[in-house]
């Protein structure tokens, strides 16, 4: 049974950065993978992503693919879920 006075956020996780993940995968949608930083970039311009959006993924390196938002997230320095098990 989970605390309801503590956060809903699992380990290794903040609210802040769950938010900006989920930005990222809202303008990304699933269809997108594998997919360069390029490609990223077109797919949120054509969702008119916010700009603080379209601004990190232009930090993405370029020359790499990425194969899910768990790739573009570490590549961000976005915190993610811990391994559990």
């Amino acid at each position: 049974m989970t605390d309801p006075h503590q956060p809903a956020t699992s380990p290794g996780t903040d609210p802040a950065d769950l938010e900006r993940r989920a930005a990222i995968a809202e303008a990304l949608g699933k269809e997108v993978w594998p997919a360069d930083r390029d490609t990223l970039v077109s797919k949120a311009e054509e969702s008119n992503a916010p700009d603080n959006v379209l601004a990190q993924l232009r930090r993405l390196p370029a020359g790499t693919e990425f194969t899910n938002m768990q790739d573009v997230a570490q590549a961000l320095g976005i915190k993610t879920e811990q391994q559990r098990f």
